[in-house]
């Protein structure tokens, strides 16, 4: 099901600090990818947030367009390649993907850019264990 649901969203602040401290992360122009293996119990294997820098989009505008196409080429894309490989592991991946382009770039730049990031990713969680 291509669907982005309340359960894929990342908003606990326990599990928002745990990603950031003890996360890792690769930079994969327009994107910042952090992640982290943790062993909790809950309805979807990936939990997401996505970060646009206020510092660098000062209007509220820019930030939910480029916000929006993100979000938009992660729902198209987390059944192929990120949810088959999760499946057969147990526990949850918190993933954060921070926008840290200069400009503001069309969606199709953007979806071939994330499917890149997720398809690293994936290769990233072969060798990590669960925190």
């Amino acid at each position: 099901m291509k669907t982005f649901s309340k359960e894929e969203r990342l908003c606990s602040r326990k599990l928002l600090d745990q990603l950031f401290k003890n996360g890792s992360s690769f930079l994969l122009y327009p994107f910042r990818i952090s992640y982290l293996r943790v062993d909790e119990i809950v309805e979807s294997p990936v939990q997401v947030v996505i970060n646009v820098s206020k510092k660098r989009y000062k209007r509220a505008i820019d930030r939910n367009l480029i916000k929006r196409r993100i979000r938009e080429a992660y729902r198209l894309q987390k059944e192929d390649v990120l949810l088959g490989k999760l499946q057969q592991e147990k526990g949850l991946l918190l993933l954060s993907l921070q926008f840290v382009g200069k400009e503001k770039h069309e969606f199709d730049f953007m979806e071939k850019k994330l499917r890149m990031g997720l398809l690293k990713l994936i290769t990233n969680l072969g060798n990590l264990e669960v925190h």
